[in-house]
């Protein structure tokens, strides 16, 4: 069995997310902080329609922070209502951002050639740190801004595909993310 010494639903939940923490802790009280597995506890409110609702509320309110930290740091409008797709942390080729890029590519074209009509708005964020001399990284990094100047400049999909990479990935910025 694996014991952890709780740093990670302190950071994660607790500090990250105070929103979530009160709606949780008002369910459960609070010694789900010190003991993670009173979390459980949650599972009796699976089905209530209020619980549910601040919840929902709770992400969007985190989805409007993200949105405008995006602005500040990219002078990018993002719709807090679409859907959110985020691939943060360490860039490898083996971590699915090139992958991910290619899907975000395929759904272009499908509503760039009216395949898809109807679309669910999406918002993909990416943030990544990568070793300096890693240039295949560098490459993704690269396609990843190229991709996002591109579905910016088509008016076609504009309001239904966007991309954005948070530069300079730290701990402070995964928070917000």
């Amino acid at each position: 069995m694996n014991v952890t010494n709780g740093v990670t639903h302190r950071r994660w939940l607790r500090q990250c997310n105070p929103g979530l923490s009160a709606c949780i802790s008002a369910r459960i009280g609070e010694g789900w902080i010190r003991d993670a597995t009173e979390l459980k506890q949650l599972e009796a409110f699976v089905d209530d329609p209020t619980f549910l609702e601040e919840l929902r509320a709770v992400k969007q309110w985190n989805k409007a922070r993200l949105a405008v930290k995006v602005q500040e740091v990219l002078g990018v409008h993002i719709d807090s209502q679409s859907l959110f797709d985020v691939q943060i942390k360490r860039l490898h080729e083996y971590k699915r951002q090139l992958l991910n890029v290619l899907h975000i590519l395929a759904l272009y074209l499908r509503l760039r050639d009216g395949v898809d009509t109807n679309p669910v708005p999406r918002t993909f964020v990416f943030s990544a740190k990568a070793a300096p001399s890693y240039s295949a990284a560098k490459h993704i990094i690269k396609l990843i801004h190229s991709v996002a100047r591109m579905l910016e400049a088509d008016p076609r999909v504009r309001d239904s595909l966007r991309v954005v990479f948070l530069p300079n990935y730290n701990v402070s910025l995964a928070e917000v993310i």
